[in-house]
């Protein structure tokens, strides 16, 4: 009997679900399918430039388990921009209300922070100082993050 799949942690929902070749309709096309724990792992690994151990410890998971996720994202990442299929983020319907609706930013000139919508872009800048030195400050914890409830495998 396997051990029950653990929880995850996921700081968003993506900006996008689905990507596809240019002129190609998505419905003549096969679809490669990126779960939400691999879309994490390649946003913290390749986006955010975390080593696997400290997007682990982001995630919630092993190295081993952040390894194994990583190796399969960008495995069906690869596939799907080699052969031109459509590849989908899968969003459960019931773990999407758990996402967190807003993204944290800290701005380094004058130390305020704030949050916005997913999906509304990057701010200029910073609302306090009007400085473009912000950045992104990540997951501030439980309340700020995602744990997908996953089932054991049955």
């Amino acid at each position: 009997m396997p051990r029950p799949k653990c929880c995850r942690k996921v700081s968003g929902a993506p900006a996008c679900k689905l990507f596809k070749p240019m002129g190609v309709p998505a419905s003549s096309l096969e679809a490669t399918v990126l779960s939400l724990d691999e879309y994490e792992a390649i946003r913290l690994a390749d986006f955010e430039g975390l080593y696997q151990e400290e997007a682990a410890g982001r995630m919630g998971v092993s190295r081993q388990t952040f390894g194994r996720t990583i190796g399969a994202a960008r495995r069906k990442v690869a596939r799907a921009l080699v052969l031109g299929l459509v590849l989908r983020i899968e969003v459960p319907e019931n773990e999407a209300a758990l996402l967190p609706k807003l993204r944290h930013f800290a701005c380094s000139g004058c130390a305020h922070s704030w949050a916005e919508p997913f999906g509304s872009g990057r701010p200029d800048a910073c609302p306090a100082c009007g400085s473009a030195n912000f950045q992104r400050s990540g997951c501030l914890g439980p309340s700020s993050c995602h744990t997908t409830p996953t089932k054991p495998n049955a």
